[in-house]
């Protein structure tokens, strides 16, 4: 693609194409999240694009001035799905909670665009509200501004970190998914308490606990460490024992 894309409001082509339908910034998003998720990264390119929109490659150049700007589109809309249905509660650490587990979600759900997007700052609107919502609820939470900054920090790396690692176990193909299962119990379970007495002792709770994210627990160990940090919390650092009182 080149630096050629069109404002939207100067998008004149209503014609359908090929398949029936009308192109568009939605339509060519939703088009790219498919083909990437059926054929893998390979699968973002303009020809492929242009082929299963039933249109001329050319025209997504009026869209997306190039591929990069399409991908930047297609990691901000995994992040618009993660908020669809998101309601404030109130209690910042339920709403830090579920935001959380609504990223990781969301970005796992679609292993293949994850891969492409999760390391990446859009700019775009669904990130924006992201950042917005997440500052809020640590603010309105009562969470000084320095602590509030910092903590959406560690808060956001840590969902995409997971996110990230999670997808990429994820997209896998079965069968390299289906090795890594089986060391567990092919090379950790054999292993005696004379070599190994910790991992001997705790295999079955071990080998229980990796079939799934590590990211729940590790996210309660953030909420439970911010929590401490709290202004209201006791012993919270810059408290002095009358205000705790």
């Amino acid at each position: 693609m080149s630096a050629r894309v069109v404002p939207e409001g100067n998008r004149q082509r209503r014609r359908p194409t090929k398949q029936g339908a009308v192109l568009s910034e939605r339509l060519i998003i939703d088009t790219a999240l498919r083909l990437v998720a059926q054929h893998g990264a390979e699968a973002l390119s303009v020809r492929r694009l242009g082929a299963a929109l039933g249109a001329d490659p050319s025209a997504l150049y009026r869209y997306f001035r190039n591929t990069d700007a399409l991908l930047l589109a297609i990691a901000d809309e995994v992040i618009g799905r993660a908020q669809e249905g998101w309601e404030a509660t109130g209690d910042w650490r339920t709403d830090l909670r579920a935001m959380g587990l609504r990223i990781h979600g969301s970005y796992v759900a679609q292993p293949q665009a994850a891969l492409l997007a999760a390391h990446r700052t859009t700019g775009r609107t669904h990130e924006t509200r992201a950042v917005e919502k997440i500052l809020g609820i640590l603010r309105d939470g009562g969470f000084p501004d320095p602590l509030a900054v910092r903590a959406y920090h560690s808060f956001v790396d840590q969902a995409l970190a997971f996110a990230a690692q999670d997808a990429a176990a994820g997209a896998m193909p079965p069968a390299a998914r289906d090795a890594d299962a089986e060391v567990w119990g092919q090379v950790y379970g054999r292993l005696t308490t004379e070599t190994h007495p910790h991992i001997a002792a705790t295999y079955p709770l071990l080998a229980s606990d990796m079939r799934d994210s590590g990211y729940p627990f590790a996210l309660e160990l953030m909420l439970t460490a911010l929590a401490t940090l709290h202004p209201d919390a006791a012993g919270a650092p810059g408290r002095s024992r009358n205000d705790r009182s």
